[in-house]
């Protein structure tokens, strides 16, 4: 799913690109006022997400967010049909929702990334962030486990397609 993540909402946008949705952060891209979330919005066919219902009413898509929670947002999400399940094969940057590409087992990686022919490690195109499955990602997957376990199926609520 392509996502806008308004600035109310920033905390759950490094669980989405987890999750393989394209998702950009208006702080990433210095938009403040509506009308600019609104007009990259409708220019990339996203669905924006956040916690101004004014914003949500004059959006294309919109997910309207109550919680200020991340957990909690997470949960409204699993509620309103996103999948939350962590990817097999990441997608998108955690940091800046840039392409990811797998390293070559005999590439040499930066410091702070583990050894490739030990662990798979994954590296943005875009910024040349390294990522692994470490416990950053187990905690992930335990709040992600946790939000989808305990919210209930298919409640659309909070969902808008109105213009």
């Amino acid at each position: 799913m392509k996502l806008l993540v308004d600035v109310m909402c920033g905390g759950v946008v490094s669980y989405l690109r987890m999750c393989n949705h394209d998702t950009v952060y208006a702080g990433d891209r210095g938009l403040e006022a509506d009308d600019d979330v609104l007009a990259v919005a409708r220019h990339e066919g996203r669905t924006v997400l956040t916690r101004d219902t004014t914003l949500a009413g004059r959006a294309n898509e919109s997910i309207l967010l109550e919680s200020r929670d991340v957990t909690d947002q997470l949960a409204e999400l699993a509620a309103a049909g996103i999948d939350l399940a962590l990817a097999s094969e990441p997608a998108f940057c955690g940091r800046c929702n840039g392409p990811l590409e797998r390293v070559d087992p005999t590439a040499a990686t930066p410091e702070y990334a583990p050894n490739p022919a030990e662990l798979e490690v994954w590296r943005c195109r875009d910024c040349d962030q390294h990522f692994w499955r470490g416990s950053h990602w187990d905690r992930v997957a335990e709040t992600l486990s946790a939000v989808t376990e305990s919210s209930p199926e298919s409640d659309p609520g909070g969902r808008s397609d109105e213009p």
